[in-house]
């Protein structure tokens, strides 16, 4: 599955006070970044192994979520496994690993994202080819995870209705470089006054034609649909 991810330019100028030096080497550390993804996406296709990068801002339920998904893969019997990233403790894989699929927890010691080596690092010892799916739950923050490709198949963008219609426009970085949007918590709609069909419009302006699922891992709601659409997409 094809990625658009926008194109880096290395003519950009330097923030204020910030010296091009500085600047050469972030490029070079996303440079060799991206050819490590570009690695490992190859390898994740070869083996036929479904890539989805889940990213949001922390309290957003993106654990909740990834759990009730992960549990109805399994019980529906297809092999997953999950990688999530936080800066400390392995609270998020305990929790999801309640679901049945094997998960490895990622600590990054304060760094604000996952990165390509550190997926990587982590994937030791599986044999990718025996899963379909693999889910990286990256870590709560709508800026940093936007620029470091993991390899992924698929980035979903997840907002809740707790954060307010105005995320996308706030983070259209985020949102711009998302295969598909979710909406989380929406059980909470009406306790959070929260506009439903505002908040898809500031999606559509950012990020016009992209699939939004508006979902509740509490109740249920809307996750058949997004099930079928990952079904979908790791057939594809």
């Amino acid at each position: 599955m094809s990625h658009s991810r926008p194109i880096r330019s290395s003519s950009v100028q330097p923030p204020r006070g910030q010296s091009p030096r500085i600047l050469e080497v972030r490029t070079k550390i996303l440079k060799k970044n991206d050819e490590l993804a570009r690695a490992m996406r190859a390898e994740f296709e070869a083996a036929g192994v479904v890539v989805v990068n889940l990213v949001s801002s922390p309290g957003t339920g993106k654990t909740a979520f990834l759990k009730e998904t992960l549990t109805r893969l399994v019980k529906a019997g297809e092999p997953v496994a999950a990688v999530v990233g936080d800066l400390e403790t392995d609270n998020d894989a305990q929790r999801l690993a309640a679901s049945g699929a094997p998960v490895r927890q990622i600590m990054t010691h304060g760094l604000c994202h996952l990165e390509a080596d550190m997926v990587k690092a982590h994937l030791e010892g599986w044999d990718l080819s025996s899963l379909r799916y693999l889910f990286i739950e990256n870590v709560g923050n709508l800026v940093c995870p936007t620029s470091w490709d993991l390899g992924e198949s698929l980035r979903v963008a997840l907002l809740s209705v707790t954060e307010g219609e105005d995320k996308p426009l706030k983070y259209p970085g985020l949102f711009n470089t998302a295969d598909v949007a979710v909406i989380t918590k929406i059980d909470l709609t009406e306790a959070c006054d929260f506009n439903r069909a505002l908040a898809r419009a500031n999606i559509e302006a950012v990020r016009p034609g992209m699939r939004v699922f508006e979902t509740s891992a509490k109740t249920g709601a809307g996750m058949d649909g997004w099930m079928e659409w990952l079904t979908r997409a790791g057939q594809a």
